[in-house]
């Protein structure tokens, strides 16, 4: 089939470049006209705090003057004045004087506008920094676009002015993540081109992959914004996209040159070398394609969080990753031709030696195969060791929602927060919502109104607790008997702080409990809170909790509850196209075992560096808890892209098994003649990898680091020595699979095809 299409795109190659030129006009224009991304918070909705939270809007209506949707803060300091003087208040006020009349702002609340209990919030404790609310008209993605000029409009004087808050840090990470792309673009692609050269040693030959891989981007890129008009899609997903596509497109292509090269340099016509190149290098990265797929499929299992969208962009960046592999690729080669191999004169003579071909049975990694294979366990059990020790820091996996910290240290508006949580009182509290909920029945009744009262005193009481604040702490006087007296009564003759109280604290059917800590909201204390308030109960009613611990916790648990399911159906779906691929039952097996043992590895260098905190310094960063997405993207990245070199290097290798019939020299061969492409193919990989690992979002350079390592891993230890290793102590049983399974693999036809018959050369092909 593969050999087929090869001569069929050789036949109509300049219609196949004509219609790749126009999927490329029809990309562009994709990506020109493509949805909104969404941010990469609020996809928990669904989930028991996202519900609560619903709920509490739904039964509380609270009436605002203005509606305002977002804002930021502005944090004004001085070495010398107090924020209580005089010449700093009317510095402040003379600052914030052009926002009055700005029609964006809805509102400004300073120190000096607010009663005087409240003013200590919007001072800092050493009494030099004081703080200004700002209020916009605009929802945040619109008052992204302008919060730079407001700011700007500030003029602090004598005073030094840090904006943060909502806006500001939205903002921060968009740019970041922009700057972060670009960069890791700037870096890779001169990188990957430098290496592509050394690869081939051919100036045409190193354009043509890293040509894909720009097709395959804006393809991909393409393919997700159409997918944002109909559902949520991370800002994430044009990273992943960019970072996938390069490294896949690059690395299929890689495969699909050379093996064109190779055909040419054997004397095959321009047709033979497409037809053969498609039938193996095609029908591999075909498969290749589909494994990768399958990977990043294990993200489509967490529906409700960003993940699911970048599994879909990774997806589809892949498929045309393929598509381009076996289209535009194999038509530019049957155009080309020999000239696929040109290179200068003046490099040729600087660095004659790249590009040449040993005979066969020789080179590095024929011999490396050889010296495997005559004592497969020595090599073997160091190996294992070494993985499993690589493997360990896993085992201290601590995750929780990423937060401000994602941001470098060296962000302002980071810096900001930092400071207004450290140095302003109130500002590092937690606030955890506890919902006293009677879903058929009033929460005031003479009964419930104690029971509610009742739990505000346990809540109270738990630990890290620093106080309640609900409709029974009004006046310190009134005990159990007059609240339930007062609230189950008629409430029109309530004194007017409790009928404000009731206004915004309860509901036809809640009663609302603001537990408040000083404890971070990830914390294992503040969770514990949480686990605290749920575990109460009430008769007749239940006891909801929500909040940004909440919402923390239960994404933690959605993503752990689920990962079981997803990780197994991948290995069992990539188990079946592995044999399908291969026609074999045990090296499907041997590849998954292989795979996990590099995914644990650089889990293990996840949380060794992210967690741990080693070489914060030198990579810009704050040591912190692991996003509980990052292992569910790095497996998914991970297993896909180790299923990638397993497909390419296993297609070789049955190549050489089926022509020669001996399982050992299949293996020595088959590496002898990919070994070298893996190893620049991972080594571009990690180039690009390490672009990413670069960033200053934790979350991408984390998935950078981590798919560097791991690929790092998988082309050195497990290629060169537990490959192998393992295929030399199986001997034949590696190609074994039961008879019918044999017979079902034979009648798909989906075994390597054999070398076509070349055709009798004709002048100019």
């Amino acid at each position: 089939m593969f050999a087929r299409w090869g001569r069929f795109v050789y036949r109509f190659r300049w219609v196949t470049l004509v219609a790749s030129a126009l999927l490329l006009g029809v990309s562009v224009i994709g990506v020109l006209t493509g949805g909104q991304l969404a941010g990469n918070g609020g996809f928990g909705a669904d989930l028991e705090a996202g519900r609560t939270a619903r709920l509490v809007a739904r039964e509380i209506h609270r009436e605002q003057p203005v509606a305002v949707t977002s804002g930021m803060t502005l944090i004004f300091s001085s070495s010398t004045l107090n924020a209580t003087d005089p010449a700093f208040q009317s510095a402040l006020e003379a600052a914030i004087a052009p926002l009055k009349s700005d029609p964006r702002v809805a509102g400004l609340t300073t120190p000096y506008g607010v009663p005087a209990g409240e003013q200590a919030t919007f001072i800092s404790r050493d009494g030099h920094k004081a703080l200004v609310i700002v209020e916009f008209k605009d929802p945040s993605h619109k008052s992204e676009q302008y919060v730079n000029e407001v700011v700007a409009a500030v003029h602090p004087g004598l005073l030094t002015v840090v904006a943060t808050g909502q806006v500001p840090l939205n903002l921060a990470f968009n740019s970041t993540l922009d700057s972060d792309l670009q960069r890791a673009e700037y870096v890779a692609l001169p990188v990957t081109f430098l290496m592509l050269i050394l690869i081939f040693a051919a100036v045409v030959a190193a354009l043509l992959p890293l040509g894909v891989g720009l097709l395959a981007i804006v393809g991909g890129l393409a393919g997700t914004m159409f997918l944002a008009h109909f559902t949520d899609v991370s800002q994430y997903a044009t990273n992943i996209v960019t970072l996938i596509g390069l490294a896949v497109a690059i690395d299929y292509s890689l495969f699909v040159v050379n093996r064109f090269r190779d055909e040419l340099s054997s004397g095959a016509t321009r047709e033979e070398a497409i037809a053969i190149a498609m039938s193996t290098a095609g029908r591999a990265i075909t498969f290749s394609g589909i494994a990768v797929a399958i990977g990043l499929s294990a993200m489509l299992f967490f529906q409700g969080t960003f993940m699911a969208s970048m599994g879909a962009a990774g997806a589809i960046v892949v498929a045309i990753a393929v598509l381009y592999g076996l289209t535009f690729l194999p038509a530019a080669l049957a155009i080309l031709g020999h000239r696929v191999d040109w290179w200068p004169r003046w490099a040729r003579r600087i660095m004659p030696a790249l590009g040449t071909r040993r005979p066969a049975g020789t080179g590095a990694w024929h011999g490396m195969a050889m010296w495997v294979m005559r004592r497969p366990w020595f090599a073997l059990i160091p190996a294992l060791v070494v993985l499993i020790a690589l493997g360990t820091p896993f085992l201290q996996l601590r995750m929780a929602s990423s937060d401000v910290d994602a941001l470098p240290p060296s962000n302002q508006a980071r810096q900001g927060y930092d400071t207004l949580v450290s140095d302003f009182p109130g500002w590092n509290e937690t606030s955890i919502e506890a919902v006293a909920y009677y879903p058929d029945s009033s929460p005031f009744t003479t009964e419930h109104v104690g029971a509610a009262y009742d739990l505000s005193r346990r809540l109270a009481a738990l630990p890290n607790v620093i106080r309640v604040q609900s409709i029974f702490d009004i006046d310190p006087s009134l005990s159990r008997p007059d609240y339930q007296s007062l609230y189950s009564g008629p409430r029109d003759s309530l004194p007017s702080p409790m009928q404000d109280a009731l206004a915004t604290g309860a509901g036809p059917h809640i009663v609302l409990l603001n537990v408040l800590t000083n404890q971070p909201y990830t914390s294992d204390e503040a969770r514990a809170i949480v686990r605290a308030v749920r575990a109460e109960h009430l008769a007749g009613g239940q006891v909801l909790a929500t909040g940004g611990t909440a919402e923390d916790l239960d994404i933690v648990n959605f993503i752990v509850q689920r990962t079981p399911t997803a990780v197994g159906t991948v290995i069992f779906v990539t188990y079946v196209i592995l044999f399908l691929l291969t026609g074999s039952v045990v090296l499907p097996l041997k590849a998954v075992l292989t795979n996990l043992f590099s995914i644990s590895a650089s889990f293990g260098a996840l949380v060794f560096v992210f967690q741990q905190g080693h070489f914060s310094r030198l990579l810009g960063f704050t040591a912190q808890s692991i996003d509980p997405s990052i292992p569910v993207i790095l497996f998914s990245l991970v297993f896909g892209m180790s299923m990638d070199y397993e497909v390419l290097l296993i297609s070789r290798i049955q190549e050489e098994y089926q022509r020669t019939g001996d399982n050992q020299a299949g293996v020595a061969m088959g590496l002898e003649k990919s070994g070298r492409l893996i190893t620049g193919a991972a080594a571009i990989m990690c180039a690009v990898f390490i672009a990413f690992g670069l960033a200053q979002v934790v979350i991408i350079k984390s998935i950078g680091i981590g798919l560097a390592v791991a690929i790092a891993i998988d082309a050195t230890i497990v290629r060169i020595l537990i490959v192998p290793a393992v295929m030399r102590i199986l001997g034949r049983a590696n190609w074994w699979a039961p008879r019918r399974l044999a017979f079902l693999h034979r009648r798909l036809g989906l075994s390597e095809v054999a070398v076509p018959p070349r055709l009798p050369a004709r002048e100019g092909v």
